[in-house]
């Protein structure tokens, strides 16, 4: 019998883009949303040998570089497992969207297999094999509102916050992760923002950082061949900054929760004086993604989303990840539903969703086979 799972995906609530690490990522800081709308993934062992992905998806890959195939491989090496998988992947989310869709398949498929064998894999070694296979996967093994950093791979656990009204918007518009690091390297180095016709002359041909900065006077490439203000190993002021502001918001909610971890209070608004939840308490504090400085002018048409979701009275509005979706919070449902019809009519996908508390996360991630 089939192990029958939902695979969630998550949202950015604000990203700082930091230095360039020894390894060649980036340093990053960010807090990430699970959210209900899901991918659905089919799990079932047989006699033989092998892994098999199945899905009508033309932009999901079958082969060994689909993150399912690469974290269900090592997963059976660590259990000792044998016989041949077959992964069902009921795709819902869009590939490339931001959403971390592939990302939160694999994990998803690696708890599905665990049931499948009636073997279990220890917390550390599940939270191992994830950041091998992606930076934004161990978020998944936590759900709810959860705060990552180093590369997006080391994840801690947020207060449970209560659900909010979401609207996720899917514009047909592929952004490439490689390529909007490599325009903030640009911006960054001081070469500015490379105009749309100029994406993949200046940041899809393999440059190295020293190349595309070597024109700057001043820069010098640091030992990983990126200029030194990008290599230097100390936070920047900008992530000190987000840090500071994300630590400055735990400490005034811890203030508004009983010893048990229950909302005593709403936290006061900036706007208007009424009270607020926590979540978007946070929102409000000014964060922000760091993608939207380099991906909104190479893709206009994401910023006018934005915009659309400004007007429709979205408490907070941003690009998930390096996009292309584009999500609004929302104070009711109805405002909601009444945005996604909006962009509908102009053509772009919209659904409209809440958030997912890292208990509704795990009651709703099982739906057979358990």
């Amino acid at each position: 019998m089939p192990v029958t799972v939902r695979s969630f995906a998550k949202i950015n609530l604000g990203l700082r883009i930091g230095a360039i690490r020894p390894d060649g990522f980036h340093e990053l800081l960010t807090v990430y949303q699970t959210i209900a709308l899901h991918d659905v993934i089919r799990v079932a062992v047989t006699p033989g040998t092998g892994i098999e992905i199945r899905c009508e998806d033309p932009g999901v890959p079958s082969n060994e570089s689909n993150t399912c195939y690469r974290i269900v491989e090592r997963a059976m090496r660590g259990m000792g497992a044998t016989g041949r998988v077959v992964i069902e992947i009921e795709k819902r989310l869009p590939v490339q969207g931001g959403l971390g869709g592939a990302s939160g398949n694999a994990v998803a498929c690696m708890l599905a297999l665990e049931q499948a064998f009636k073997k279990n894999l220890s917390g550390t070694e599940k939270f191992l094999l994830s950041s091998e296979v992606g930076s934004d996967l161990p978020l998944f093994l936590i759900g709810g509102t959860v705060l990552g950093r180093g590369r997006g791979e080391e994840v801690y656990p947020l207060p449970d916050l209560p659900p909010m009204s979401c609207v996720v918007a899917t514009p047909e518009i592929g952004v490439s992760t490689p390529k909007a690091f490599a325009d903030w390297d640009l911006m960054m180095c001081g070469a500015g923002t490379p105009a749309r016709a100029d994406v993949e002359s200046a940041s899809g041909a393999g440059q190295s950082h020293a190349e595309l900065c070597s024109a700057r006077p001043g820069l010098r490439p640091g030992p990983t061949g990126a200029p030194a203000k990008l290599t230097a190993f100390s936070p920047s002021d900008r992530m000190l900054e987000f840090g500071r502001t994300v630590s400055a918001w735990l400490s005034g909610y811890s203030q508004k929760t009983s010893k048990s971890g229950r909302l005593l209070s709403g936290v006061p608004a900036r706007r208007g004086g009424r009270a607020e939840t926590p979540l978007l308490d946070l929102v409000r504090t000014g964060i922000e993604n760091d993608f939207e400085r380099v991906v909104f002018p190479q893709y206009p048409a994401l910023r006018d989303v934005k915009s659309v979701f400004e007007k429709a009275g979205a408490l907070y509005t941003s690009l998930s990840g390096s996009g292309s979706a584009v999500y609004g919070l929302f104070d009711s449902g109805t405002r909601a539903e009444r945005a996604a019809s909006r962009l509908r009519k102009q053509g772009i996908t919209a659904q409209a969703t809440t958030t997912l508390t890292r208990r509704k996360y795990w009651k709703q991630f099982r739906v057979s086979g358990f």
